[in-house]
């Protein structure tokens, strides 16, 4: 796996959940969990940047995890891969990412919504990026 195809990979994740951010924001779905202004809020900026910060992670971050680290993340196929790193990523927000912002541990001030709309996000996300990344590599010689 390529540190550029995992990158790609991940941008495309992000942007996946990007246009769900805003299908979501359009049909009013648990509207104060907003993970952008929440992003934005705690980094004390724009919206604007809340949103580059969700490429950033979702691109540098988790892609990147994800190309230099594919050797030994647990999974039959890239996708599955993907799937593994979403549920690693669903939980760092989990414990690290939604109480600062003030969600509480595992999103508890959102009740059940705030647990489980972020796992169904990371593992799309996920499967998103193994995909993609599988789907760029095709034909490249396999390292080991």
């Amino acid at each position: 796996m390529t540190l550029k195809n995992g990158l790609i990979g991940g941008f495309v994740g992000s942007a996946v959940l990007a246009v769900m951010f805003v299908l979501k924001g359009m049909m009013g779905i648990v509207p104060e969990m907003d993970i952008i202004n929440m992003l934005s809020d705690m980094m004390g900026t724009s919206a604007a940047m809340g949103w580059v910060a969700h490429f950033v992670i979702g691109t540098v971050v988790w892609g990147g995890i994800f190309a230099l680290a594919n050797g030994v993340i647990p999974g039959g196929s890239q996708t599955g891969k993907g799937v593994v790193l979403g549920i690693v990523a669903w939980l760092m927000m989990m414990v690290v990412v939604m109480p600062m912002a003030g969600g509480g541990f595992f999103g508890s001030n959102f009740g059940m919504i705030g647990f489980a709309m972020p796992l169904v996000l990371h593992l799309i996300f996920g499967a998103v990026l193994g995909f993609v990344a599988a789907y760029l590599s095709e034909g490249e010689p396999k390292t080991a």
